[in-house]
């Protein structure tokens, strides 16, 4: 019999090694956990994977999801885990579940309900609060074992309302005594292996019943005590999610005062406003001053619109908010279809308009120009003559109308496409061209782990890999060792993960193999799979042969495996601080 020198070998596969790098043919030998061999070389597995005519990919890095509940309850972090993605990083927008005091639980159960999109009955059956501090917090999660590793931040939502109580649940100011105790138990998350500290001052950022979330009014000295925080600890980054009440100027102005205090990377939200304005590329210009100036600062962003989807089915649609339509809101879905089938709701509810105290989620119900049938495979780069709108004017119809039938289509289980921010420029490509070849952005805001029922963009890595790697443009084509380096590499540094994002001797074995001849991203369709029988958008994808976590093969085929590696991955206070990471 022969002898096994590996534990697992993918033989023959194009390696695209996360570097940036030329592809190349080779093998890769797995012994435990790590990369021990790449190239030619001598020695068989214990277990071996054609992987000829297939692209062999470092595991991806997603650095911008909020599985801060999910994981506490269930041990598949999906949809990220079927499109790739070896690693999460969750606690991003400022909101999570620690710390809290048990009085303070509900309250975070409320956040997340109307900032994520997370039912209210979910997450109050699912988490078991076995944690008040946030070193406890990931003391709990450090017990949990999933099909990918996760990493936590600190949120400052729940830090403030710890600190602050009730005051801090009504926005008021800090004392110098808070903000000390802030910069303290920031300080003290890090030290503990929490990644890095988030905010929001994001206007969209609200409670259910249209309230601002405590940290929206905080002023530049509370989140300076975060930053000091970060550097008392000598680790960890800071994410934000900004004021769109600042200029770009401002903006990037506060952004480099919190990398001069914390001595510390940091990424934030960036995207294209739907009203034209410019103030994303005065953004851009400025933080690519600040990285010649020694200062890393990334923008997270998203190469196509927000993907908010509609239907009877999910959480809005046009009529959702609408008088009529709530007595039967919370009917199964047939029931809902047969009703709304009857000629006499139709006429009342095409009479009525919407009313909702969230003035995010009544925007969105309420703006009716920008929707699309999502098809499949979906299409999130429609041509705007495409709408239903359009289209019912061309035709003589009243737009409503017509979206009415369309909902109704597939027994009501039809999902229409609302883009939202980044849909300027032809077919809504202008955020791909513009920030996916910018060398100061970051692959983020897939989000998975939230908005369960209005957006599904975690299978970022999956159209990345279709749309722009595929691209019909030469002009517009992002190529393929670029794409790897953006999904895998560059995510994984950013947040201080030296251990993975390449395929190199030493280094963890997160690996993928990749069929990228037929990959294949299908659309997303709703599952009641979540505690108390809730419903979450899920979407799959054809064309991943094999996804490896830790030497593991976790999903074949698509397909998961019994094999469960994933782990909490602590933060290291021995990262490189920004002087050293612009140094390099």
């Amino acid at each position: 019999m022969a002898q096994h020198n590996y534990d697992l070998v993918i033989r023959g596969g194009t390696i695209v090694d996360g570097s940036g790098d030329d592809p190349f043919v080779g093998d890769v030998a797995i012994l435990g956990r790590h990369i021990v061999a790449v190239g030619r070389f001598e020695g068989i597995g214990r277990e071996e994977i054609d992987a000829a005519g297939r692209v062999v990919t470092p595991g991806f890095v997603d650095i911008h999801t909020h599985y801060d509940g999910q994981i506490t309850w269930e041990n598949r972090l999906a949809p990220s885990s079927g499109h790739g993605v070896t690693t999460v990083v969750m606690g991003n927008c400022g909101v999570g579940f620690a710390p809290a005091r048990p009085d303070q639980r509900a309250l975070m159960i409320k956040m997340m309900e109307g900032v994520e999109d997370i039912p209210e009955a979910v997450m109050s059956e699912g988490l078991p609060w076995n944690w008040e501090t946030f070193p406890d917090y990931l003391d709990a999660i450090g017990q949990r074992h999933a099909d990918i590793d996760f990493a936590a931040q600190l949120p400052h939502n729940p830090l403030r309302v710890y600190v602050m109580g009730q005051r801090g649940a009504d926005c008021e100011p800090p004392t110098p005594e808070d903000l000390a105790q802030m910069r303290a138990l920031t300080a003290e998350a890090i030290r503990a292996g929490a990644v890095g500290v988030s905010t929001t001052r994001h206007l969209a950022h609200r409670y259910r019943d249209g309230r601002n979330v405590p940290t929206i009014s905080s002023e530049v000295a509370e989140l300076t005590a975060l930053a000091e925080g970060l550097r008392d600890a000598g680790g960890g980054v800071f994410e934000i999610l900004g004021d769109d009440r600042l200029s770009g100027e401002e903006t990037v102005a506060l952004l480099r005062d919190l990398v001069e205090t914390s001595g510390r990377p940091l990424s934030f939200t960036l995207t294209q406003p739907a009203n034209g304005s410019d103030r994303w590329r005065v953004i851009l210009d400025g933080i690519a001053q600040a990285n010649a100036d020694g200062l890393p600062i990334k923008a997270q962003v998203m190469p196509r619109p927000v993907g908010i989807l509609i239907g009877l089915d999910l959480s809005l649609h046009p009529f959702a908010f609408h008088p009529s339509f709530k007595p039967i809101a919370h009917l199964p879905l047939a029931d809902k279809v047969a009703a709304l089938r009857d000629p006499d709701l139709r006429r009342r509810l095409m009479r009525e308009h919407s009313d909702d105290p969230h003035a995010f989620f009544k925007s969105v119900v309420d703006d009716t120009e920008w929707l699309f049938p999502l098809g499949d495979p979906p299409n999130y780069h429609p041509a705007l003559e495409d709408s239903i709108a359009a289209r019912a004017r061309r035709a003589g119809l009243d737009p409503r109308e017509v979206i009415y039938d369309a909902l109704l289509e597939d027994e009501g289980r039809a999902v229409l496409y609302r883009p939202s921010a980044n849909r300027i420029g032809e077919r809504f490509e202008g955020a791909g061209q513009a920030f996916l070849k910018d060398p100061n952005v970051l692959l983020g805001l897939s989000d998975g782990g939230a908005h369960y029922g209005m957006i599904c963009d975690a299978a970022l890595p999956t159209y990345l890999l279709t749309h722009w790697v595929g691209h019909p443009d030469p002009a517009k084509r992002v190529e393929l060792p670029r794409a790897i380096r953006m999904l895998a590499s560059d995510t994984a540094r950013a947040v201080g993960f030296h251990d993975r994002g390449r395929i190199a001797v030493g280094l963890k074995a997160d690996i993928n193999v990749i069929d990228l001849d037929h990959l294949r991203l299908h659309p997303p369709r709703p599952v009641y799979d979540l505690p108390a029988g809730g419903r979450r958008l899920m979407q799959a994808a054809d064309g991943y042969d094999a996804t490896i976590v830790s030497g593991e093969v976790t999903y074949r085929a698509g397909r998961p495996t019994v094999a469960l590696p994933g782990r909490l991955v602590r933060s290291s206070i021995l990262a490189p601080s920004a002087h050293e990471l612009a140094e390099a």
